[in-house]
């Protein structure tokens, strides 16, 4: 049944490829990609093995063959390209953000909704196995009432003056870099793990490095090495964050987001302190949960279906000791999105869909509001949508 479905994926950049490989990992038929341009894209397909991409994004809608569409374009194009394939039909996975703003969010869910199509956000992290694991011993009352969150997300990508991406410019990648671009991720995943959304934020955003140097030609995320031409751009973006938030279950949070830690290549660590134990879980080591008590020793949880919780078993799909990853966190998510696709209808309880995406742009745009007010400031979800 899997061979059936058709994707087509739009973008075709670092995280767009990453989309493809899992879709083929899981069987599913890629019909083509959609490029910034046709010479990119027909560059890129051939690269990858694929069949020669379509010439435009129309081109590709209008294939039916292609039942869902996979949006990895750079975020100021997500919302028209997100509408375009709901009205075309088409079930869509999109990356985060959402869109640029909670206006525009807010419309997609509508639409989603209204449409019955299947509709899901690409927070990924969700879905490595331990965390799965931990969502359902939260839920169960392992860690009791939830009183704390901790942690960090932080990379080292743009730690250069040299670094450049299309993110660092707020007309293609939105006002806020770091935070909705991985520090979104952490907040969807304590949300997650929690069980309960952000009420509240005190958000502080700073730009250490006022001015960088943009390639006059194209630069792929996560590229190395100093440009050979280059013009003086400046930045407004933060390159880091430090937020304290306040979850709607009372539970306390403060984490911190980089995109200039050196060293840090992409590590989102989180801890979660509740009445009866601790839990601390960290990307750089996936397949390891700890476990903290008061009056007895501490452990270390290895990802091993023999040894985990239903949800973290129906996440495993290797023995234990072989470890699970980064790319295989979109081969979960993906499984359960062609599942509903399959079966013909969304289930908003197996993945997160565009509410989870519409909901994090609320609290982003609530960062936002904090770090220019100075002072805390509720997510307002009552004037959403």
């Amino acid at each position: 049944m899997r061979g059936e479905l058709g994707a087509a994926v739009v973008g075709t950049g670092f995280i767009g490829l990453v989309h493809v490989d899992a879709l083929r990992r899981l069987g599913i038929q890629v019909h083509g990609v959609v490029g910034s341009s046709s010479e990119r894209g027909a560059e890129r397909s051939r690269a990858a093995g694929l069949p020669p991409a379509y010439e435009s994004m129309e081109a590709m809608l209008a294939d039916d063959r292609v039942d869902v569409v996979h949006i990895t374009s750079p975020n100021h194009l997500h919302h028209a390209h997100a509408k375009a394939a709901l009205e075309a039909g088409k079930h869509v996975v999109c990356e985060k953000p959402l869109a640029m703003t909670s206006a525009e969010s807010a419309d997609l869910v509508r639409l989603a909704e209204a449409s019955g199509l299947v509709h899901a956000v690409n927070f990924n992290i969700r879905f490595y196995p331990l965390c799965q694991h931990l969502h359902q011993h939260v839920r169960e009352g392992g860690l009791g009432e939830v009183r704390l969150v901790t942690g960090h997300y932080l990379q080292d990508w743009l730690f250069l003056d040299t670094d450049w991406n299309w993110r660092l410019d707020p007309a293609l990648g939105g006002t806020l870099r770091a935070v909705s671009d991985i520090g979104s991720h952490w907040l969807d995943l304590t949300s997650f793990l929690t069980g309960s959304r952000v009420a509240s934020v005190t958000a502080d955003l700073e730009t250490f490095i006022k001015e960088r140097h943009q390639p006059t030609g194209p630069v792929e995320t996560f590229a190395t090495g100093k440009p050979k031409q280059s013009v003086t751009r400046q930045v407004k973006t933060e390159d880091c964050a430090t937020i304290l938030v306040r979850y709607e279950n009372g539970a306390l949070g403060t984490f911190a987001v980089s995109q200039i830690s050196a060293g840090r290549k992409n590590s989102l660590r989180v801890e979660i302190d509740g009445s009866r134990g601790a839990a601390a879980w960290a990307s750089e080591a996936p397949d390891e949960l700890w476990l903290g008590h008061r009056e007895q020793p501490n452990e270390v949880l290895y990802r091993d279906p023999s040894l985990m919780n239903q949800a973290g078993k129906d996440a495993s799909y290797l023995p234990g000791g072989h470890i699970q990853g980064f790319a295989d966190t979109f081969r979960g998510l993906y499984n359960a999105v062609y599942q509903a696709v399959l079966e013909g209808r969304p289930a908003s309880d197996r993945y997160p869909t565009f509410a989870d995406g519409h909901d994090e742009m609320l609290v982003c745009e609530a960062v936002e509001r904090s770090a220019r007010q100075g002072m805390r400031v509720d997510v307002e979800r009552q004037t959403a949508g």
